[in-house]
């Protein structure tokens, strides 16, 4: 073999060695990335309270023979509307010794918009869910979590306690029950409602609200 037969085997040794490093560096990345994305699902997944453990917000009578629930999300400008008419404070005030009034979240309008209801969840584990709830609605400006943490101190929240749950994602599995329930009942858009089980065609007035109780009791 010539000096130029030789120069190319050499070269091509080198060159095959070099795929090999980079297969072998490639490969361990790989491991590693798996590796690190179980082990943040599984510390993720350690933090969640399961869902049936978190009860869900309600007003009204627990024992009031209409159960209307809505699917609402923090991120969606006709929810707050819905909310601003203030359609469900005239029912309780009429009716709120038959009706139990309930949320789930259905967060699909915006990306900050399942935090934000992790947010809501985590209020209510010290019980101001509506609170919060209502300072969503009626004053929040951003959904971001530093602003989502701010809200939780203006209506005197435990910082600590809220910071670690919403940092933690302890309601994420509430909140991701509530959205596949939505879904299952084939809601396709916020809000959504149901009386006793019943799934809405569209978000209800007041006076359609008073007619579906009437007939439900």
């Amino acid at each position: 073999m010539g000096k130029k037969g030789r120069a190319r085997a050499q070269s091509k040794r080198k060159q095959s060695k070099s795929r090999q490093t980079l297969f072998m560096i490639g490969g361990g990345l790989l491991v590693v990335a798996i590796l690190a994305f179980v082990t943040w699902r599984q510390v993720g997944g350690a933090q969640a309270l399961p869902a049936d453990a978190v009860a869900d917000p309600a007003l009204g009578n627990a024992a009031g023979p209409v159960e209307i629930v809505e699917y609402g999300d923090f991120g969606c400008p006709s929810c707050r509307a819905w909310h601003n008419s203030g359609v469900s404070e005239r029912l309780l005030d009429e009716y709120g010794d038959q009706v139990r009034f309930v949320w789930r979240d259905f967060p699909v309008i915006t990306p900050d918009s399942p935090k934000a209801a992790e947010a809501g969840q985590c209020a209510g584990a010290q019980g101001k869910f509506w609170e919060y709830h209502d300072y969503l609605y009626e004053q929040a400006g951003s959904l971001r979590s530093d602003a989502l943490k701010s809200y939780a101190a203006a209506i005197g929240l435990d910082q600590n306690a809220f910071d670690a749950c919403l940092d933690q994602g302890q309601m994420a599995r509430k909140v991701q029950a509530n959205e596949q329930e939505a879904r299952r009942l084939g809601l396709r858009g916020t809000p959504g409602f149901t009386i006793n089980g019943q799934p809405l065609p569209a978000p209800p007035s007041y006076e359609q609200l008073v007619a579906l109780v009437e007939q439900a009791q």
